[in-house]
């Protein structure tokens, strides 16, 4: 099962539109996971109706209307994990007892908020994927996402993509 893990894509704040290398990777994916700060319902509505299927949460920077149609956290079973979605962790320091803790019995936690990569495991909890951002690099050198394979309980081929710089 292949996986996109995408997160602050803050249309139309911050880019006019998601980034033709990323939009390439959707029709690849099994299933699209998207870990909030949307700021438009545009968005939502093109990956909605582009994906096979969507995972998805809204984010600290997203509205009414998105709140109305996303969940705040959101879990799915993929490839025989047990996936989980949320905006955000909190602070980096304590980021993989915390997620343990606050979200028992997943495999891994798709997160978002910081715009910064991030990629470990939790001693006893969860692998913490954060893809960064496809449209607000921040601090970084580069725009980001993720992709992935989930099957038979593995987690496999992660892969951080670095966007050109615009």
């Amino acid at each position: 099962m292949r996986l996109l893990l995408m997160s602050d894509t803050h249309l139309p704040k911050r880019a006019k539109e998601l980034p033709a290398a990323l939009m390439a990777e959707v029709p690849r994916a099994d299933v699209v996971l998207h870990a909030g700060d949307w700021v438009d319902t545009a968005t939502l509505d093109l990956l909605e109706s582009r994906s096979r299927r969507l995972v998805a949460v809204y984010g600290n920077n997203d509205g009414p209307a998105l709140r109305a149609r996303l969940p705040e956290v959101a879990h799915a079973d993929l490839g025989g994990l047990r996936f989980g979605v949320v905006h955000e962790t909190g602070a980096a320091q304590g980021r993989e007892a915390r997620c343990a803790a606050r979200f028992p019995g997943l495999d891994v936690l798709v997160f978002g908020h910081s715009h910064i990569p991030w990629d470990t495991t939790a001693p006893g909890g969860p692998r913490l994927l954060n893809p960064g951002s496809p449209t607000d690099r921040r601090r970084q050198p580069y725009c980001t996402y993720m992709t992935a394979t989930a099957a038979d309980g593995t987690l496999v081929d992660v892969e951080l993509h670095r966007l050109p710089r615009r």
